[in-house]
């Protein structure tokens, strides 16, 4: 099954950890659950014209949400960090100016 870009790659995570992360030269995104490590190489070396040295991925576990008396969890959803070529970078969550 071929997904497109949009579909594969569905946001950065711009957390204090992922922030941390960018001094390694690692990028946290999150991922459709269905894609593999192989299509999210491709996306990301196209999408942002890097080498990609490795991608690592994680299933993040839906939480149980209450809502006055109804309970119910959220969706699961996976992470990729992504790990470039030293001195490449990504530029998506920086401050104009």
């Amino acid at each position: 099954m071929s997904l497109s870009y949009a579909h594969i790659l569905r946001r950065p995570l711009v957390t204090e950890r992922s922030t941390q992360l960018k001094k390694l030269n690692k990028f946290v995104f999150e991922v459709a659950p269905e894609a593999t490590k192989g299509q999210i190489r491709e996306v990301v070396e196209g999408a942002f014209n890097v080498d990609v040295v490795g991608v690592n991925t994680m299933r993040v576990p839906g939480k149980l949400r209450r809502r006055g008396q109804r309970t119910g969890y959220q969706s699961e959803w996976k992470k990729a960090i992504v790990t470039l070529k030293k001195g490449q970078d990504i530029k998506y969550a920086e401050p104009q100016g």
